[in-house]
């Protein structure tokens, strides 16, 4: 039933943008923390920046001040907007929603994933 799809991912030369988007299905969308991650080739997979329920928002110092996490809570969707790209941007860029169970471990719901390719 949950589902998250994302949109948004492509190829562009260094100092141009993109805007990454997340459509979350199956009731979850507005309770819940949620991110984006990242995984270049070779590395682990890095929060980027994040989001909590209140809209509250936070990002990795590497992309401060370039890219902005922002959700709409009536069409269900997050975004990334990433601004003045840089070649170690490169990476597939994931939606990460976290459900808070009572008197359960967390549970993680992931996007497929779409590639960002930023060219020097």
């Amino acid at each position: 039933q949950v589902q998250l799809v994302e949109s948004g991912g492509g190829l562009v030369q260094a100092g141009g943008s993109l805007r990454l988007s997340c459509t979350v299905s199956g009731g979850i969308f507005s309770r819940n923390a949620m991110g984006w991650y990242r995984q270049a080739p070779g590395n682990e997979r890095e929060l980027v920046a994040r989001i909590n329920s209140g809209g509250l928002t936070d990002c990795e110092d590497s992309v401060k001040g370039r890219f902005t996490i922002s959700k709409d809570n009536a069409k269900n969707t997050m975004y990334l907007q990433m601004n003045s790209l840089k070649p170690e941007d490169t990476a597939v860029y994931y939606c990460n929603v976290r459900r808070l169970l009572v008197g359960l471990p967390s549970r993680d719901y992931w996007g497929q994933g779409t590639q960002v390719t930023v060219s020097s």
